[in-house]
């Protein structure tokens, strides 16, 4: 018989309202915030910079933001974000900034383990197990997060994720509309976002012209001005950054010393164009990543924080795309990503590692069979569709 006074306890550290995994990954994330704030807020200059261009705070800024300097390709959404830490002296501000992005961290492995518990409640799911397997992801997740976030402090980065984190958890509850805000705000933080879009996909096509209206119009809102205020902004598209020698692209026979010109719409096409696959797959958790490994695999520059996009993508898939309790996909991820960068002296072997890791994740998730017929059927089921009727069991608690 249904007990909810147990089943509100499932996971608990006694009578105090928080989960035991939870309490972990939050210790887990302050241990990794110390090690890296001593060498942290590597880019949070950039932040600084645009958001005082954006104000006109100094020269050269205003709607020319983008036109004088293409080198910030960040979104007006992200410098808006970094204006919060602005009344704060400096030094406080950036540390405030990197604790404030940690947390974000978190509250995402909140929302995803509460993602996947309603995507599948009904569907025979033992919510302890789901736990579990949200705490071995997020352990591997947690160190990738605090580099973008505390390290590079990357504001820009973090919100697009946070965006797209809160898109996906608002398409799971089958919301017509906020899926599409979140979604905009993601690419008005950081533009490579576009290929988190193909999410809208997995929404009723009742839904889709509305979407499109929403992400247009949120989007046009936030660009438009630098583009018709200043025409020189069109040639921001174009900046381009060194081809380092441990890119993937380097194993396409890219030798050329700085981006070449095809690179970004040939990146942001196969990004958007895997995870409309990945949608009519029925597998849309797996966009997030199949989108992050297109990243990876086809841009010149190898910075660490980029894995935390693709580390997102293995929690997501990790969490809500299949039922093993060990999520390997997610390890698998940061031992190849991050370990090789801190192991493999040799570039060239590096970028193949980068390079067999994002082929092998985005075949794996897009095209390898999936086990068992419930964990089918719940990824057949679009999200937000009415689940079984009925009380629900202790083990089906939400994590």
């Amino acid at each position: 018989m249904y007990d909810a006074a147990r089943s509100d306890r499932v996971g608990r550290i006694g009578r105090w309202p928080v989960r035991r995994h939870h309490a972990l990954l939050t210790a887990w994330t302050v241990c990794w915030f110390f090690v890296a704030e001593r060498h942290g807020g590597v880019s949070w200059h950039y932040l600084k910079t645009g958001e005082q261009l954006l104000f006109d705070q100094v020269p050269g800024g205003g709607l020319a933001l983008y036109a004088n300097h293409p080198e910030l390709q960040i979104g007006p959404v992200s410098f808006l974000c970094a204006a919060v830490f602005s009344p704060f002296p400096p030094d406080v501000g950036e540390n405030l900034a990197e604790a404030a992005m940690s947390g974000l961290g978190l509250w995402m492995l909140v929302l995803i383990g509460r993602m996947a518990a309603e995507h599948n409640l009904g569907t025979g799911v033992n919510h302890k197990r789901l736990q579990q397997r949200v705490l071995i992801a997020g352990l591997a997740f947690i160190p990738m997060w605090v580099e973008v976030s505390v390290r590079f402090a990357h504001l820009d980065d973090v919100m697009a994720l946070f965006f797209t984190t809160l898109a996906l958890g608002a398409l799971v509850r089958g919301r017509s509309t906020a899926p599409a805000v979140f979604l905009a705000l993601a690419v008005d933080s950081k533009p490579w976002a576009v290929a988190f879009l193909p999410l809208l996909l997995a929404m009723p096509k009742r839904s889709w012209p509305r979407s499109a209206v929403w992400v247009v119009g949120l989007v046009a809102v936030a660009w438009l001005p630098f583009y018709l205020g200043n025409l020189h902004t069109l040639a921001a598209a174009h900046f381009t950054i060194p081809n380092q020698p441990a890119s993937a692209l380097r194993w396409f026979g890219v030798n050329d010393p700085v981006t070449p010109w095809w690179d970004r719409p040939v990146q942001m096409a196969l990004g958007v164009g895997l995870g409309a696959f990945a949608v009519r797959r029925g597998r849309w958790p797996a966009v997030v990543l199949a989108a992050a490994d297109a990243r990876i695999v086809l841009d010149p520059s190898v910075y660490t924080y980029y894995s935390a996009s693709v580390l997102l993508g293995t929690l997501i898939w990790d969490a809500v795309g299949q039922r093993r309790l060990v999520p390997w996909v997610s390890w698998t991820a940061l031992v190849s990503l991050y370990g090789s960068a801190l192991i493999v002296p040799d570039d060239s072997a590096r970028g193949l590692i980068r390079l067999a890791f994002a082929v092998g994740s985005a075949a794996y998730v897009l095209l390898w069979p999936m086990n068992g017929t419930r964990n089918r059927d719940a990824m057949r089921r679009q999200p937000g569709m009415p689940r079984r009727r009925g009380p629900v069991a202790p083990h089906e608690q939400l994590p």
